[in-house]
């Protein structure tokens, strides 16, 4: 993974480079992301649990699908990507909700797109090697874990939740169409 190529951006979302993962994060390169918010028919939320494993945010909560966006795709196609290998699903008509600038860490510079779509929880297969478990939580639920227990939650999805829920978190939005939000 550390050596797939990225496209290297600017602030304007234009492509200025290309450079393998590792160099970009080591140097603090901005480049793309794509994240998902999967909901059921009943507006739960899919909620992944991070392996203990994983380099970043390890067993903390994640949204249910975040990718970097590689070389010459486009924000859509990675999340397309992210669902498929991380969530096992393929299909998911996914909605555009907002486009940002934010770090996300340490020299974790990035441009991001946030989708939403709607899942069956019975087509769900996760990817046991990125993934530890799945939850399926309602807004309510998630409010009250990011008001009492937010330490549980990668930094990333607590600035996705507030900007969902809020229309704004730690990061520049450039779109926010969020009133349209299935929840």
């Amino acid at each position: 993974m550390s050596n797939e190529i990225l496209d290297v951006v600017n602030e304007k979302d234009i492509v200025i480079d290309q450079q393998p993962r590792s160099t970009v994060h080591q140097l603090g390169l901005w480049h793309r992301g794509a994240h998902v918010f999967l909901f059921t028919a009943d507006k739960k939320l899919l909620v992944q649990k991070r392996s203990a494993d994983r380099a970043q945010s390890p067993s903390l909560l994640d949204c249910s699908v975040s990718e970097h966006v590689k070389a010459g795709e486009s924000y859509l196609a990675a999340a397309q990507r992210g669902l498929k290998e991380e969530m096992g699903v393929e299909g998911i008509e996914l909605k555009e909700l907002a486009k940002f600038r934010m770090n996300y860490g340490i020299n974790d510079n990035e441009i991001s797109v946030l989708y939403e779509g709607i899942v069956d929880p019975a087509q769900v297969q996760f990817d046991p090697v990125e993934i530890e478990s799945l939850q399926y939580l309602g807004m309510d639920e998630l409010k009250e874990i990011l008001n009492t227990e937010s330490e549980k939650l990668c930094g990333w999805f607590i600035e996705l939740l507030n900007l969902y829920l809020h229309g704004k978190g730690k990061m520049e939005v450039s779109v926010t169409p969020l009133q349209e939000a299935i929840v």
